[in-house]
């Protein structure tokens, strides 16, 4: 099929009309860049003294304190979030009304509470009794377990039908089925799905800060406090998020190719988009 159907190849004046966009477009971008190097400048935060504190190994050692506590809270809220996802999940799946229904109403509840909202309120709730640590990865947990659950009900909805209906005639129970045969189908196509949560679930807990909690965003608070740099502590935090970020990512995107290439390209990508019906397969 020609391009030309469905995009109409520039004229002499659309070209021209076009360039002079482009070059606008430009100098725009680069007027702005020039403005905020001149502020950045006219306030001494270019200059090499502020990023003296990169040189001292307390500033590292505080730095490895916070990645530790960041890592802690994200594998316990991931560990959690997962156990949580799958037993919600299960429950939304149920073809009984009285575990449906609850499973569905928790789901969409935390779904909806916005994330910050429910760090403070667990720790305001129970923060005596739990601690900060605890406190934020429990909401984590809450959020993203909610969310996975939601991932494995598509998962498993994604399965071909046929599937549960072959493995219910040689005389599997519905638990059999959904345990033998659906979901180790499901989780192969929900891994790239459940990695990108986890990235989520990482990025989050430096909400963290809202109470205190000693994790990277916080340890950056102390050293620009300390050293008077809240640009340069931010920059150096955020190239720490991006290589743990960017590995995790890259590792979903590893499981999705290695995923195809086992698959043929045939797998059934895991959807993108949740249902929100209340129905299911027979889970239990």
């Amino acid at each position: 099929m020609s391009t030309s159907v469905l995009y109409d190849v520039p004229g002499p004046r659309s070209t021209r009309r076009h360039r002079l966009y482009g070059v606008a477009t430009a100098a725009v971008l680069l007027a702005g860049t020039a403005w905020v190097v001149a502020v950045l400048a006219d306030k001494e935060q270019l200059s090499g003294e502020k990023w003296d504190f990169a040189s001292d190994p307390d500033t590292w050692r505080a730095i490895l304190t916070g990645l530790r506590g960041t890592l802690e809270v994200a594998f316990f809220s991931i560990l959690l979030a997962l156990a949580f996802g799958a037993v919600f999940a299960v429950g939304r799946l149920s073809e009984r009304r009285w575990l449906r229904w609850p499973a569905t109403a928790v789901i969409e509840f935390f779904r909806a509470v916005p994330l910050l909202l429910l760090i403070l309120f667990v720790f305001l709730g129970y923060g005596d009794s739990m601690g900060r640590f605890w406190a934020l990865v429990i909401a984590l947990t809450l959020y993203n377990g909610s969310v996975l659950a939601e991932i494995f009900r598509a998962g498993v909805l994604a399965v071909p039908r046929g599937q549960r209906e072959a493995a219910l005639a040689i005389g599997l129970t519905k638990s059999q089925a959904m345990r033998l045969v659906l979901v180790p189908q499901a989780v192969r196509t929900m891994m790239p799905a459940i990695i990108s949560q986890s990235v989520v679930a990482l990025k989050d807990s430096a909400l963290g800060y809202v109470i205190a909690y000693s994790e990277l965003s916080h340890t950056a608070k102390d050293i620009y406090v300390f050293y008077n740099n809240p640009l340069q502590a931010g920059l150096l935090i955020a190239a720490v998020y991006v290589v743990l970020n960017y590995s995790l990512s890259k590792l979903a995107v590893f499981l999705e190719a290695r995923q195809r290439r086992t698959t043929g390209g045939n797998a059934t990508s895991a959807p993108t988009r949740v249902e929100s019906g209340m129905g299911g397969v027979g889970a239990v």
